[in-house]
């Protein structure tokens, strides 16, 4: 849960550096994917926990 955290505070930043910063627009996207990469990466670990044992 700490990595998700991280990943998303990561995100955070470089998308507000890279609106505010003229011609940083290239931290935006970054921030961007590193916010959908820390999306798929927390739906990959609740859809392993949901199942249950055999």
């Amino acid at each position: 849960m700490s990595l998700f955290l991280l990943l998303l505070l990561v995100a955070l930043v470089l998308g507000v550096i890279g609106l505010a910063a003229e011609g940083l627009f290239y931290l935006f996207v970054i921030g961007a994917v590193v916010l959908v990469a820390d999306l798929v990466l927390v739906g990959v670990l609740i859809g392993r926990r949901g199942r249950p044992a055999r």
